[in-house]
């Protein structure tokens, strides 16, 4: 079967030929439908990400596939059954071994490319802002980075859960994206001054931020007393340094949330917000964007279409 694989750090992967992976004690062997690519698929190329799995390994994080075997001893998922799975890595190739307890029956009204581009951008949002944030209806919800696929997520979970959603995002389609997601207020990133912009609408409760660097600092300086700033990830390259004196002058809160470490001290935790999010996407509550559609010998493309920021919402591959 064909694999996208990494076989050494800062060498780029490459689409190989490895033969079809028997599950272990515990595992299920995946017939792979859908697999969506993430800014940490990147990051683990570099060697830069939190998890090193042992080289080679496939890349390829959160899938969606066909149950076609089972470990010694299993008992299910049954053969031929839908799941979702995020396995951290292994979901760029035809099938794969995943760990049974990590799999996510389907609603009959959930594709494969949904589930795949579900998990952790919406898990990611669900825990930031109902878990560690605390987001309460009719409150105001900043969504930095918001046309990309965490950033849309939290866009669609905050309008979910009663917020006022101001969106920030780079140019017009960006923002018509994010608009379209169920963002009230629309900000573009490019403009000068965010801090004031904020400040004339009222402020902000909870900020929700991927990105990073300067725009971190003008939305905290905007945050009302009392608020919350969840740190999500740095995409713009730029860890920001947060004056603590803010923080005790106005009450504030700044918060980390590692989605993936929750497998580690909390699954239960995670478990039950995919639950969740499953239930809101059959419902159609939530819908998660897809920007490009590509086969799995295109998964260089999609990579670069991440690096160059050229994607919104998610991309994904269909092996």
């Amino acid at each position: 079967m064909r694999a996208f694989q990494l076989s050494r750090i800062g060498i780029p992967p490459t689409l190989t030929d490895i033969p079809v992976p028997e599950p272990g004690p515990g595992e299920v062997r995946l017939k792979i439908a859908a697999c969506a690519l993430n800014f940490a698929d990147l990051l683990q190329q570099e060697g830069k990400y939190q998890e090193h799995p042992a080289l080679p390994y496939t890349l390829g994080m959160e899938l969606a596939g066909v149950v076609t075997g089972l470990g010694p001893g299993m008992q299910g998922p049954a053969i031929g059954s839908r799941v979702a799975v995020f396995g951290t890595h292994g979901g760029l190739a035809e099938q794969g071994c995943f760990p049974a307890e990590r799999c996510l029956p389907l609603p009959d009204a959930v594709g494969f490319e949904q589930a795949a581009a579900l998990q952790i951008a919406y898990g990611t949002g669900h825990l930031a802002l109902e878990r560690k944030a605390r987001l309460q209806p009719g409150e105001t919800l900043l969504v930095l980075g918001a046309a990309g696929g965490v950033g849309l997520a939290a866009v669609q979970i905050g309008k979910r859960m009663g917020a006022r959603v101001i969106a920030s995002a780079r140019g017009p389609e960006r923002l018509e994206i994010a608009r379209q997601a169920g963002a009230d207020i629309t900000i573009d990133s490019d403009a000068p001054d965010l801090r004031g912009a904020l400040k004339a609408l009222g402020g902000v409760d909870v900020v929700y931020d991927p990105v990073g660097g300067e725009a971190f600092t003008e939305a905290l300086r905007a945050t009302r007393p009392e608020g919350r700033l969840l740190c999500i990830g740095f995409a713009g390259g730029t860890v920001p340094q947060i004056p603590a004196n803010l923080l005790l002058v106005k009450n504030l809160s700044v918060i980390g949330l590692y989605w993936g470490g929750y497998l580690g001290f909390a699954p239960a935790a995670l478990t039950e917000s995919l639950g969740t999010l499953m239930g809101w996407l059959a419902e159609g509550a939530i819908t998660p964007h897809v920007s490009h559609r590509l086969p799995l010998e295109r998964v260089a493309e999609g990579m670069e279409l991440l690096r160059s920021r050229q994607a919104t919402g998610k991309v994904v591959i269909l092996p």
